[in-house]
């Protein structure tokens, strides 16, 4: 009898603690998916810190490139240009600092792994009109920094940011031709050093050059139809050498062949502003209307997606870019809200929801 008494007891302990833990499993939006935000992990060590972000890149654990808008901007999703193609600057909307305090500086700088500032590349600041996308080439054993400047060029830096290396485009001086650009968004590049740029804001193409940056080719043109665009954001390039270009203002995803010979279109993906592939052969979006991160196969076919809009950790406001490091956490320009975020993997995560390591399509055999 006692020890039927102790067997049920038994039983009931463990039912409640099998009620107790699918008690703590209810409820929850999946607010941040299989990621936890590290709090107060960004420390820009700048007194009433308020920089819009544009761009980042991890260079390393404790290297950590970021761009930044300048403090008068208007939100990329709206930005208004003159005739002659030329940003108009207004106050940022996530901007609390007064008009007169200002400052056209911070365009780039450099984090270390706790997310303290331990680089400012100010020597810079004139050279720069809205310092908007910055990209590492994995192919590069020197490590060049590129970055994408809304004021109509491209630069190249040395790692250390003491050389300007290369310049393509004119400061300020927009055009659609081979030397030049308006308002160009992001770079990709390829195993032979050429590079896409895509060209961009106002200018509706992509524009391949040589590893010297010399004009190579080009495709697309204004509009919605296929092979148009109206802002192309981002490009990234599968196993197979296809590229998929970011078409932001008509809200999808268009698949082109290595020539530019368009292949397929993803539509309602939203205000697209980074696409990464994956060595897994998966694409991975940000989009900035619901300020989410989503998981695309090859095909199109959305396989899950994560975020939310607002200002809380773990939130965002005009989810710009982003990267993953060789740990696997995910670092956020999360541009409106004058913040990069970093999430580190929830213990018990999905590893089909975590985004993976970054691919490169591999060096052609010798």
């Amino acid at each position: 009898m006692k020890q039927a008494v102790l067997a049920g007891l038994a039983v009931a302990a463990a039912l409640c603690m099998t009620d107790a833990a699918t008690a703590q499993e209810k409820g929850g939006l999946d607010q941040t998916g299989p990621y936890e935000p590290v709090l107060e992990w960004f420390k820009p060590g700048i007194d009433r810190w308020d920089r819009p972000m544009g761009g980042i890149a991890v260079d390393g654990p404790d290297r950590i490139f970021v761009t930044t808008a300048p403090m008068r901007f208007v939100r990329p999703n709206s930005l208004m240009l003159t005739a002659d193609g030329k940003m108009m600057e207004e106050r940022s909307q996530a901007s609390t600092l007064p008009p007169e305090q200002h400052v056209h500086a911070h365009n780039i700088f450099v984090l270390n792994g706790e997310g303290r500032l331990i680089e400012d590349w100010k020597q810079w600041d004139s050279e720069i009109t809205f310092a908007h996308n910055v990209e590492i080439s994995p192919y590069d054993p020197e490590r060049h920094v590129w970055v994408v400047d809304l004021g109509h060029q491209i630069l190249k830096f040395t790692n250390d940011g003491k050389k300007l290396v290369m310049r393509l485009g004119e400061k300020d001086q927009p055009a659609w031709d081979k030397t030049h650009f308006n308002m160009p968004s992001s770079i990709a590049f390829l195993p032979d050093g050429s590079f896409y740029v895509a060209d961009g804001y106002v200018n509706a193409r992509i524009v391949k050059f040589d590893k010297d940056g010399k004009y190579i080719s080009e495709f697309g043109s204004k509009g919605s139809g296929p092979g148009q665009f109206d802002l192309v954001h981002s490009i990234a390039i599968d196993s197979q050498g296809r590229i998929y270009a970011a078409d932001r203002r008509n809200q999808r995803i268009q698949v082109f062949d290595a020539n530019g010979k368009f292949l397929d279109e993803w539509k309602n993906v939203g205000s697209v502003t980074r696409l990464m592939i994956t060595k897994d052969q998966h694409l991975w979006m940000s989009d900035a209307t619901y300020n989410r991160i989503a998981k695309f196969n090859l095909d199109g076919k959305l396989l899950t997606y994560w975020g939310v809009t607002g200002r809380n950790p773990g939130e965002f406001d005009n989810l710009h870019s982003w990267d993953v490091d060789a740990q696997g956490n995910l670092l956020v320009a999360d541009g409106g809200n004058n913040r990069v975020q970093k999430f580190v993997a929830k213990k018990d995560a999905d590893p089909a929801r975590l985004i993976g390591e970054q691919f490169y399509p591999p060096p052609l055999p010798r």
